[in-house]
């Protein structure tokens, strides 16, 4: 073999080298993210609970609120939200994304709720997540939407009659599962 076809096939399989180089580093920026087993299962407890609680609202909706006196299914969530948070479960709230929040305890309160709520009201999502650290612990946030459901929805909220999109969120702060 001469020298310069040496030089070809060093060349040659320089180049070949460099492309799969450049396809294997162009697929690894592509490739979908590793997935953490311990946040896909807090994302999991979460949407567990997202289901629960939302079935239990319109349940208590359905049979008890029969008149716009009676007590909403919102007041009895946030008693039991209220009583999850004081046993060390986790955080969840309810808050508004609309301009009509009723409660000012309602409204979006950090930079994460107020992203969710954008995210939520305007841009068609079920859910917007992040992964906080706070005092070396992880914790998941997860907001999950929430429409208009029902007529008794609007007998007590008018100003939601005919609204398509998510009215309110469920905003979580669970602990991530170990």
């Amino acid at each position: 073999m001469t020298k310069g076809m040496k030089r070809k096939i060093v060349m040659a399989v320089a180049m070949v080298g460099g492309l799969a180089g450049v396809t294997l580093a162009a697929s690894a920026e592509n490739a979908a993210p590793i997935k953490d087993p311990e946040i896909e299962r807090t994302r999991q407890h979460i949407k567990m609970l997202d289901d629960v609680f939302k079935t239990a609202v319109v349940l208590i909706d359905e049979t008890y609120v029969k008149h716009p006196s009676d007590p909403s299914a919102a007041s009895a969530a946030k008693a039991l939200f209220a009583a999850m948070k004081k046993n060390g479960w986790y955080d969840v709230r309810l808050i508004g994304l609309t301009d009509k929040v009723g409660d000012p305890d309602d409204e979006p309160k950090d930079a994460f709720e107020k992203t969710a709520a954008k995210r939520l009201r305007g841009g068609g999502e079920q859910a917007y997540e992040e992964i906080m650290e706070k005092d070396g612990k992880r914790y998941l946030r997860m907001a999950t939407g929430i429409p208009v459901v029902s007529e008794n929805c609007v007998m007590c909220h008018a100003h939601f009659k005919g609204d398509k999109g998510n009215i309110g969120a469920l905003s979580y702060t669970m602990p991530v599962v170990k």
